[in-house]
Order: structure tokens, then C-alpha cells, then sequence
């Protein structure tokens, strides 16, 4: 079984700057996607970056609406992954999930709130 918990959400003026944390505990070998999604009121939940694993390479992916102003990382033992968010806007206000894949299987946080106010 694995384990998500998110950390860091707040409220924070637009313009700002958050970091999210999230630590899997569990076991988390063959993980083959790590990263952040999030869920703004009367929306579906959106990717909004995430490292995809496999064939020896790691690749990124980030949502339109937020390059160039998050930017998505992980510590070498793969426990941890973060989301620098810089520039915020009010439309990035929305309850931030971390997401993991292990053999296949996706796991969720619970969700962590970001409120950017204008």
C-alpha cells in the first residue's frame, strides 16, 4: 500500500510563491509516474506537471497554463516530489493533488488547498 501526504497549500497573494510537498511512504519501487495534479471548484481535475519513468529516461510534463511558472521536482530516492509554483494567479486557486503510479496502480493524496487572492 502506498501513501501519499501533501503539504505547503495556503493562501498567498497573485504574484506570489507556494512549494508544495508530498511524501509516499509504502512501498514505492517500479513507480513509473510522480507529479501534482489539482481540482478548482465546478472543474474537472487537470495534470499540472509530472515526471513520467521508463525506458531509463524521466520525462516532463506540465500543463499550458503553468509553464514557465512551476516547476516540478523530486529528491534521488523518489520519496519525495515537489511543485515550485511561482506567478500565481488567481486562477490557479484549486485543491492540489500529488498523484503516483506504482505497477500500474495510481494512488492520491488527499489534496491540499492553494488560494491565490488578486
Amino acid at each position: 500500500q502506498v501513501q501519499l501526504v501533501e503539504s505547503g497549500g495556503g493562501l498567498v497573494q497573485a504574484g506570489g510563491s507556494l512549494r508544495l510537498s508530498c511524501v509516499a511512504t509504502g512501498i514505492i519501487d517500479s513507480t513509473s509516474a510522480m507529479g501534482w495534479h489539482r481540482q478548482a471548484p465546478g472543474k474537472q481535475r487537470e495534470l499540472v506537471a509530472s515526471f513520467i519513468i521508463g525506458g531509463g529516461s524521466t520525462k516532463y510534463m506540465y500543463a499550458d497554463s503553468v509553464k514557465g511558472r512551476f516547476t516540478v521536482s523530486r529528491n534521488d530516492a523518489k520519496t519525495m516530489v515537489y511543485l515550485q509554483m511561482n506567478s500565481l494567479k488567481p486562477e490557479d486557486t484549486a485543491v492540489y493533488y500529488c498523484h503516483r503510479r506504482v505497477r500500474g496502480q495510481e494512488y492520491w493524496g488527499q489534496g491540499t488547498q492553494v488560494t491565490v487572492s488578486s
